[in-house]
């Protein structure tokens, strides 16, 4: 047995092969049995906290920890062997491949968590977590930059030319791609300053719409005519934008016009009328209503008030009533409302 263990195979006895096996094999069968045991037990009792953070904390040790010990165990086990000079390097640049890709994903998934938990506590948090994968793709692109980075070094790669060439190139692709950089920086004023989120409805110059998507380039919106109305973020930075799911009430002014041979007396009684007409209506707050002007063909009065919600169809149903209270109790009250006419006075 002692000759069969001595014999030597490509620079290494039995016994050393014997050594590698049993801690590659002991090694994946302790993490699979921590794995089972331990692991699972620790996410039970992470469950029955009240924070998230422990759970967190098991969800990646199983997802990003577990795969690093596996080859990490792999390693230490062929480490027992004399490998020649090119099955070293090529056994520790896999290691060193699988332990950046790891790593790489691992501070991804934290950073879009700490994001998740710093949103979440913002108005309108549930909404603005459908536009964090615009943000995570441009913090992948630069965490697997620098990543990569460091990777080509410790492979032994002159970094310094790969960053100086890449340099050279980022400047040309910058001045070729000059207008999808600046879409891209306004997606960050868009997303941090929240002039508009999904679901807002908005009006910018003379085009309105309901906010479907923010993206990257573009932001879209849906019109009240169901079109999609596309815009480049650039654009939207620079024009007036007028919000209107932001409001707490609507200021509504509206005009009616009588007759000219209305009396004197009904003439004086017609803002008392609008007045308690407003007044009857919930979400209504009376404000003023005069007798403002003379018109071409009228008597035109003034009225303003507030309705008490933001929503356009909220508005149209007060406005709807108010009208019909009006047309009613002028009726009643023998009051014309004026339409366009013109007296002709023809010399005999």
């Amino acid at each position: 047995m002692k000759e069969l263990l001595e014999q030597t195979y490509y620079g290494n006895s039995v016994q050393n092969y014997l050594e590698a096996v049993a801690i590659i094999v002991g090694g994946l069968l302790l993490l699979r049995l921590f794995r089972k045991r331990l692991l699972a037990q620790a996410r039970r009792w992470a469950e029955k906290t009240e924070t998230k953070w422990d759970d967190y904390l098991v969800k990646g040790l199983e997802k990003f920890g577990l795969p690093i010990f596996n080859f990490v165990v792999i390693y230490i086990g062929l480490s027992y062997l004399t490998l020649p000079e090119r099955a070293d390097k090529l056994v520790h640049n896999a290691l060193g491949v699988v332990f950046t890709f790891y790593a790489i994903r691992l501070l991804s998934a934290f950073i879009r968590l700490l994001l998740e938990s710093f949103i979440k506590n913002q108005p309108e948090g549930a909404e603005k977590l459908k536009q964090l994968n615009g943000i995570m793709l441009i913090i992948n692109v630069v965490i697997w930059g620098i990543g990569l980075l460091f990777l080509f070094d410790n492979l032994g790669y002159d970094v310094t030319a790969i960053i100086a060439g890449l340099g050279i190139g980022g400047i040309a692709i910058a001045l070729a791609a000059q207008n999808i950089l600046g879409d891209l920086f306004n997606y960050f004023v868009i997303f941090f300053d929240r002039p508009f989120e999904v679901g807002d409805y908005i009006t910018v110059d003379d085009k309105k719409g309901t906010v479907e998507y923010i993206g990257i380039k573009t932001t879209r919106l849906i019109s009240a005519g169901g079109e999609q109305l596309a815009f480049a973020n650039s654009d939207l930075t620079k024009s007036r934008i007028h919000n209107f799911k932001r409001m707490n009430r609507r200021r509504i002014v509206f005009s009616i016009g009588v007759v000219y041979n209305t009396p004197a007396e009904q003439l004086a009684r017609i803002p008392a009328i609008i007045e308690q007409i407003i007044k009857t209506q919930p979400l209504a707050t009376f404000d003023r209503a005069h007798f403002a002007r003379f018109g071409a063909y009228s008597l035109d009065y003034e009225i303003v008030y507030f309705v008490e919600a933001p929503d356009y169809i909220s508005y149209m149903n007060v406005q709807q009533e108010i009208n019909l209270s009006l047309f009613k109790t002028f009726a009643d009250a023998g009051i014309e409302f004026a339409f366009p006419t013109q007296t002709v006075l023809v010399a005999k």
